[in-house]
């Protein structure tokens, strides 16, 4: 607050008078201390009678700094100096002639080079500040400009801490000159109504037109928690989220307001680090100049050299105010290429910058020359931390958008049961105000029924082994045809043991797949046939044309075959993808019917768990009835998925078939979500049964006959009660009346499962109906659907 003379309207100099004063009060004391001390204090205002008269600067003020510091030893108790905040300054000076310890500490502390200035004060705001106390002080009217001072200081550790400031002007005293103006009412009225118009206050209050002795005491609190506290409401508060799509509009408005350009346009990109790229933020109507039309780019193919080191190496903006005339004198340069393609002419680029890393580059654009320059790039230094602050908050939000997608396609806590999780997380947050150590408990439900499904893919392990032998012959043969080629050119003993090698591995390969079989062939072309082919293809250029052909033939990162592999691959993920999204259509549709739990899992095949019960719905609202819909609608949607299957099985690449399975168990159990593995499991022994027959069902047998219980073509119910037989019966009864199950019903045992015994089957075919059919026949069975797959492929 160092006010220069011009700058304010009183003429400022350092008097103890009132303090003498206090000192020639207590001469008439009955405490003889009190009496001592004022006649030691007297005696040095005796002699230097400038202490009273009033010192003009600080240069005089220096050479009185023993008396200063003798006569104000009872305003700064040394015992209290270690804790007290606490200075003696000039009026309206950042200049202080005596301090307690602790403020001595504070200011050492923040270094040489640290300037103390009051936060958010203006010199105009400091002229209407000293106008006010003289019509306080002088004229008696309440003007009250009373304000929270705050300074902020750094610590040891570079944070900056907030001290409130309050002021003693117990010592001051106004006195007017023959400069000074007389007020009126009618004055004050003008004024109050002027506090942007400092011309009004000066022309009342003229430049030194007041004197102003005395001297401040300041006493400082550090108010870092509070201050800290409220920028935090603060930021709650302007936490929102913004999804309009008119947000970008609205803020292309606002900056063309700011710049007084009616041409602007703004663009943002997200800066990659681990990419190194430059990202188009994902809002509708968001533009990237600088990006042009891509979803990414390489930061080198987007900036120049100038302007990265401008924006990612100083933090500064970057601006060209004639695009045009650059990009002709450089026009390999990538960003003045962009912005000219664009019809940009002129353009301001600014990095956005937390904690000193850019988080994306702030793109202001004109299509006119020089609208962008310089000049006017300074107006973004008062608004860039607030446009940061919001980058940081909007990226912060886009990271949990992502996390929830992530944990609804991997390990998402379903809607039906979030309601639970959200009471034991409020629970959690009660614990953690009275202990230090809470405890997330884990979520069970009580007294649910279980049904399973499963459409599995039969034969998936022979059919992998099968593209797998595929790759490694095709591979080997290729490997084996340039050898020979190799050996026309340059014959030498060794390739002739390469070949030998190769003729063996194919031998093993073709009898039978070991577990080993697929790593030492491997092993053989990664550490011996692709050195060797890397030295011969530049020793040939013949040769590197035939070398080139094979390594089109495989991985460009591996260097292996995956043509049958990836064909197998990418039939398991058709099936799997087009089956869970169909499961996952038809769950909106049960849900709506009554809330349950569900969850479906991709492997070879899907397999989907639902769970039903009081405990899972939160209302008292359940009843078996709907248990016994869930169950149909399970069985209703496997016949669905057989059919999407069938219209699907001509366009898959390796033809596989499907076997369907449902798993009834008539008793409830307990529902436990697993804090350790972030899932829900069955609990306690007997409901373990239930997992145990879910994982070895599908590959067991009817018993006494070799023959697996799934088969293609028809759905499989396993159940060990005789109500489920007739409950399931009656189910299958209705959807033969639907043309969707046949009628060749069978009731099988299942041979005993280790520690499960006594399963049934019910096993019945089901009915396909073919898309755009022309013929008469409107269902099919599975035979007729596998007799017309293999006539269309023999045709």
């Amino acid at each position: 607050m160092n006010v220069e003379k011009e700058d304010f309207p009183l003429s400022i100099s350092l008097s103890y008078k009132k303090l003498f004063d206090l000192y020639r009060i207590h001469l008439e004391s009955d405490n003889a201390l009190l009496v001592t001390r004022a006649k030691q204090v007297l005696t040095v205002a005796k002699e230097y009678p400038i202490l009273e008269s009033g010192i003009p600067d600080l240069k005089e003020m220096e050479k009185l700094l023993p008396q200063i510091d003798f006569i104000m030893e009872d305003l700064f108790s040394s015992i209290l100096g270690n804790n007290e905040i606490k200075a003696a300054s000039f009026p309206f000076q950042d200049s202080f002639f005596k301090s307690t310890q602790r403020y001595k500490n504070i200011i050492k502390t923040a270094g040489e080079d640290f300037d103390l200035e009051l936060m958010n004060f203006s010199d105009d705001e400091y002229y209407i500040m000293g106008c006010s106390i003289i019509l306080g002080t002088h004229y008696g009217y309440n003007i009250d400009f009373r304000r929270p001072f705050y300074y902020k200081i750094p610590d040891a550790n570079g944070i900056l801490r907030s001290y409130r400031v309050l002021y003693n002007a117990d010592f001051i005293e106004i006195e007017k000159t023959k400069n000074s103006i007389d007020i009126t009412k009618e004055d004050v009225d003008v004024l109050l109504e002027s506090f942007d118009d400092i011309s009004k206050w000066k022309e009342k209050f003229p430049p030194e037109s007041w004197n102003f002795k005395g001297f401040v005491i300041l006493n400082m609190f550090d108010v870092t928690l509070d201050t800290s506290i409220s920028d935090f409401k603060t930021s709650l508060i302007t936490h929102n989220d913004r999804k309009d799509v008119n947000f970008n509009n609205e803020l292309e408005e606002t900056f063309r307001s700011l710049f007084n350009l009616k041409d602007l346009k703004i663009g943002f990109s997200n800066y990659i680090e681990d990419e190194e790229s430059l990202e188009r933020i994902p809002l509708k109507n968001m533009e990237s100049y600088i990006i042009n039309d891509e979803e990414s780019m390489h930061f080198s193919n987007a900036l120049c050299n100038r302007s990265y080191a401008a924006l990612f190496k100083k933090h500064e903006f970057y601006c060209v105010s004639n695009v045009g005339k650059y990009h002709r004198l450089y026009p390999d340069n990538p960003l003045y290429k962009q912005l000219n393609n664009k019809g940009i002419q002129s353009a301001i680029i600014c990095a956005m910058v937390n904690d000193d890393k850019v988080l994306g580059l702030f793109e202001i654009v004109s299509p006119n020359i020089n609208d962008l320059n310089t000049i006017n790039a300074n107006k973004l230094k008062d608004i860039m931390p607030f446009l940061v602050d919001s980058v940081v908050r909007r990226k912060r939000e886009a990271d949990n958008e992502v996390e929830l997608i992530i944990q609804e396609e991997c390990t998402s806590i379903h809607n039906s049961v979030h309601w639970k999780f959200k009471l034991e997380a409020k629970r959690y947050l009660k614990e953690l105000i009275h202990s230090n150590t809470p405890t997330f408990q884990e979520v069970v439900f009580e007294d649910v029924y279980p049904l399973f499904g499963q459409m599995d893919i039969k034969g998936s392990s022979v059919a992998r082994n099968n593209a797998v032998k595929k790759d490694l012959t095709l591979q080997l043969n290729f490997i084996k045809d340039i050898l020979i080629r190799i050996q026309k050119i340059e014959s030498l003993p060794i390739y002739d043991h390469i070949e030998y090698r190769i003729n063996d591995f194919l031998n093993q390969i073709d009898q039978t797949l070991l577990v080993d079989s697929e790593r030492q062939v491997v092993i053989f072309i990664e550490k011996e046939i692709l050195p060797l082919f890397k030295h011969l293809s530049k020793k040939s250029e013949n040769l590197k044309e035939t070398i080139g052909n094979f390594c089109s033939l495989t991985d460009s990162k591996s260097g292996f075959t995956y043509k049958f592999r990836k064909l197998y691959d990418d039939t398991v993920t058709m099936i799997n993808k087009n089956m869970a999204g169909l499961l996952d259509t038809k769950q909106v549709e049960a849900q709506q019917m009554y809330p349950h739990y569900y969850e479906r899992f991709k492997t070879d095949g899907v397999e989907h768990n639902l769970y039903i019960g009081e405990s899972i719905t939160k209302d008292e609202s359940f009843n078996e009835i709907y248990l016994y819909n869930l169950r149909l609608w399970q069985l209703q949607v496997m016949c669905e998925m057989e059919n999407e299957f069938y219209q699907l099985k001509n366009e898959l690449p390796v033809s596989l078939d499907v076997a369907s399975m449902i798993l009834a168990f008539n008793n409830p159990l307990s529902l436990r979500f697993r804090m350790d593995e972030k899932r829900f499991d069955v609990d306690g022994a007997y409901n373990a049964s239930y997992e145990v027959v879910k994982k070895r069902i599908d590959k067991s047998c009817i018993k006494g006959t070799t023959e697996r219980i799934t088969q293609p073509g028809k759905i499989s119910i396993i159940y060990s009660h005789k109500d489920d037989e007739f409950e399931y019966l009656k189910y299958v009864g209705f959807l033969q009346s639907k043309k969707q199950l046949d009628i060749d019903v069978e009731v099988l045992d299942i041979e005993d499962l280790q520690g499960v015994t006594g399963l049934k089957a019910i096993r019945v075919s089901v009915l396909y109906s073919k898309k755009d059919d022309t013929s008469s026949k409107e269902y099919y069975t599975y035979e007729d659907l596998m007799n017309e797959i293999e006539d269309s492929s023999l045709s």
